[in-house]
């Protein structure tokens, strides 16, 4: 989609896994992997909260394998990393409210497929295991911006499971000699996000909004800010990391574009893009959100050399277009 080349070694020797590769992040992923040529980019998914419509592009390009199984069956996740050199870890029940609503599938997915993902990748030796984490680990630690160290007490039980991701690839690590490195998100957004379904994300729930001219809701006051962040700054980050020449002990940076949007900045700008005047419903703030998020980015663009190229403004006019072109197909 974006002609921009986030790495310069030839791939066409490779083998990729990405998990959750038919999710929105994951499918961006293998999108950018199959455009520059890698050798073989394997996706595994249960299509729980995947789709097909993600991955329809792909399936005819000889590089392209797709394995339907669930990172909770340790005999799946041996299948899907046979033949493997580098894994991104996409794969998760992402949303602080279904997880306050089902704590424990939430668990399951999030805490024991990651540590199958873990001990099936260390057991095939990988090169690279990279892995989705989340800025809700911060939790209720006040200061902003939030640099990696500095944590609070989590907020929700999906905070506690990416934590606990955060704690096995620490002891993975110091343990078997195994290194990984997590990218804390901070609210990713941009085409193939599914704005369906109770769990949808606030930026294509706003997006469909303005371009079908009915009443967005938003949450409490409006003012509470966070740092979104386009897909394609993710893809980048994903693709510099799985591409590090060495990583000598497990790694967590923050991938954002280092700037606060507040939900009525962000409906503001949505709706002049759409050109609606539908003005938005207040009501009350849910459980388990934080108020205000903001990284620090620095330490990505140290270690992993991430530098964002699109700022939310570029990303939202991106996104509004393809969701128009989608709704007209």
């Amino acid at each position: 989609m974006y002609d921009i080349k986030y790495h310069t070694t030839d791939i066409s020797q490779n083998s990729f896994l990405i998990t959750g590769g038919a999710g929105f992040i994951g499918s961006n992923i293998v999108e950018y992997l199959l455009r520059y040529g890698a050798g073989k980019v394997r996706i595994l998914d249960n299509f729980s909260t995947g789709s097909h419509a993600n991955i329809e592009d792909f399936k005819n390009n000889p590089a392209f394998e797709l394995l339907e199984g669930d990172i909770r069956e340790m005999e799946t996740c041996r299948r899907a990393l046979a033949g493997i050199d580098y894994v991104s870890h996409q794969a998760a029940l992402g949303s602080v409210p279904r997880s306050i609503n089902d704590p424990i599938t939430s668990n399951e997915v999030n805490v024991n497929g990651f540590l199958n993902m873990l001990v099936a990748a260390r057991d095939y030796g990988v090169k690279r295991f990279i892995y989705a984490a989340s800025s809700s680990t911060y939790g209720d630690h006040p200061d902003l911006p939030k640099v990696e160290d500095k944590i609070g007490n989590p907020l929700s039980p999906y905070a506690v499971t990416k934590y606990v991701n955060e704690l096995y690839a620490s002891v993975f690590s110091k343990t078997y000699d195994f290194h990984a490195i997590g990218l804390r998100y901070f609210n990713v957004f941009g085409p193939k996000q599914n704005p369906k379904g109770p769990y949808a994300a606030v930026i294509p729930l706003f997006i469909e909004a303005a371009l079908k001219d009915y009443t967005p809701y938003i949450n409490g006051d409006g003012e509470t800010s966070r740092d979104f962040t386009f897909v394609e700054n993710a893809v980048q980050a994903n693709i510099k990391a799985l591409l590090l020449d060495k990583v000598d002990k497990d790694e967590i940076v923050n991938i954002a574009f280092g700037k606060r949007t507040t939900l009525n900045e962000l409906w503001r700008s949505i709706a002049s893009t759409s050109m609606t005047a539908v003005i938005p419903e207040y009501r009350e703030e849910r459980k388990g959100d934080v108020r205000h998020s903001l990284a620090d980015i620095s330490k990505a663009k140290k270690l992993i050399g991430y530098s964002p190229m699109f700022s939310v403004t570029d990303g939202l006019d991106l996104t509004v277009k393809w969701y128009n072109n989608q709704a007209k197909m």
